[in-house]
Order: C-alpha cells, then structure tokens, then sequence
C-alpha cells in the first residue's frame, strides 16, 4: 500500500508540475502575442502620423535663392523629416496626372506655384507639432501659405489618445488576470508537494534549505515554460506572415529575438517569484493545519 501510495503522489506531482508549467507557458505565449500586436498597431499609428503632409506654398516674385534658404531652414526645424521641393511644372504634371486634364491648356498659363512638401517625424501631439511648424513658417520671407489637411490633424490626436488608452487597459487587464491565474496555479503544484515540506520541517530543516531545491526547480520550469512560449510565438508571427501578407507586421530578427528575451526573463521571474511566494506561506504554516489547507 505504501509503494502504491509513493507512486500516487509521483505522478499526482509530476502532473501539478506538468499543469502549471504549460500554463506558464501558455499565459507568456498570450502576454507576447498581445505585446507583439500592440508594437505593431503603435508602429502603424508612427506611419501614419510621419505620412502627414505639409505643402509649404511660395511666392512667385522671390528668386531662386530664397525659395533655396527657405528648402534649407525646413529642414533644419525639429520634427521634420524631409522637405521635397517641387517645381511650378512638376505640379502641373502631378495635376494633369490626377486630374486628367491640362490646367495649362485651360488656363493659358500655369497657375500653381513652386513649393515644398514637407513630411514630418512621428510625435506624440501631431496637432501641436504641426502648429508650431506652420506658427514659424507663415512668417519667413518667400513662403506664401502653409497648406495642410487641418480637420485630419485636429481629430489625429483625439482619436490616437483614445486608441492608446485601449490598447494600455487591454494589456493590462490580460496581465493582472494572467499573473493571478499563474499565482494560483504554482500554488496548487507546491500545495501537491506539502506533505514534503512538512516532513523537512519536522526535522527541522531550516527555511533555506527547504525552499532551495523548490527554487531550482522553478527556476528550470521557468526556461522550459519559456522555451515552449517562444516556440508557440515564432509560430504565430510565422503563419500570420503566410495568412496575412498584405499586413506589414514587425518581424525582424531584433524585434523578435528581444521579445522571446522577455518571455525568457518573465517566465523565470514569474516561477521563481511566485513559487517563493507560496513556499513562505506553507513553511510559515502550523504543521497541523497544513494539511488541510
């Protein structure tokens, strides 16, 4: 009966050890997977806000020199990313090209100016940074107007804040219910082995020695945990590049191998750190209450 019972709480451990490792597993492939999405949409909000553009229109009567400086002093301005000088005739050909039709032949002359396109960096305030581009430009000699599309860029930080703000409760929310999920799940596999613990008291092992083999091997589910997470999670990025090529997703070599770095550190913290946690409260229980805990 003795051998028989042995061989119950082995394989009652094992399996605890085997359920909470592949649940550590799961809970850091979801936490990577939701933190792999968010860097994307963040990415793609960047290029949405560095595709906003600024047509600084000049004026006909200054000489080239002038519309030159002024190519010079937009480059030079913080937040901008490049200033592309078009000619009187290339907006005309862009014009014809789009519009289908010759303004020249209609007009008889070309009636658009020389001007810059100007593109800016990513920013937390597009609206604010645009404003104090335009704020300086309108005053520099040979800029005629600043034209830009001003209702987009007033909703763009309204609705970007909104997006951010989701996206941060979201993530949060999954990793608060994650780590609760974790804590209960290593309590139950050290809970399976409690009777071990009691033992080790009662011969008076000290709490060191007690909880140093416990911490080892949480400290090696940890990297297995880790290892199955980031197997699952290159496989995700991977069919979400075959399934879905037309989305341009983060998938270089640095960005993944960082984020599997994370699902390495935090399976190994979240282990140790909760096992820990755990084997304080049983060591620290009166032994006769231990078992019915």
């Amino acid at each position: 009966m003795g051998h028989k019972g042995n061989n119950r709480l082995k394989r009652k451990v094992r399996g605890s050890y085997a359920i909470s490792t592949v649940s550590i597993a799961l809970v850091l492939f979801l936490l990577a997977g939701v933190g792999y999405i968010i860097w994307n949409l963040s990415k793609a909000t960047d290029s949405v806000k560095e595709r906003m553009t600024l047509y600084v229109m000049l004026s006909d009567v200054e000489p080239a020199e002038v519309k030159q400086e002024v190519g010079h002093k937009l480059r030079s301005l913080e937040g901008v990313r490049e200033a592309v000088f078009v000619s009187k005739a290339e907006a005309a050909a862009e014009f014809k090209e789009f519009v289908g039709g010759d303004v020249e032949e209609f007009l008889d002359y070309n009636p658009l100016p020389d001007s810059y396109e100007v593109r800016l960096r990513a920013s937390e305030s597009p609206k604010a940074l645009v404003e104090s581009i335009v704020a300086q430009v309108d005053e520099w000699k040979g800029v005629d107007e600043v034209v830009y599309q001003r209702a987009v860029v007033d909703n763009m930080d309204t609705n970007l804040a909104k997006f951010k703000i989701i996206l941060l409760l979201f993530g949060g929310a999954l990793l608060v219910v994650s780590l609760i999920l974790l804590r209960n799940t290593i309590r139950m596999s050290v809970f399976s082995r409690r009777g071990l613990i009691n033992t080790m008291k009662l011969v008076g092992a000290s709490k060191g020695f007690i909880k140093r083999p416990f911490l080892v091997d949480s400290l090696w589910q940890g990297v297995v945990a880790a290892v199955l997470a980031s197997a699952l999670f290159w496989g995700m990025v991977f069919a979400l590049n075959e399934g879905l090529p037309y989305i341009m997703l983060v998938s270089s070599t640095e960005v993944l191998a960082t984020i599997c770095g994370g699902i390495l550190v935090g399976g190994v913290l979240i282990s140790v750190l909760f096992t820990n946690f755990s084997l304080n409260r049983f060591i620290g229980m009166n032994s006769s209450k231990i078992h019915i805990y």
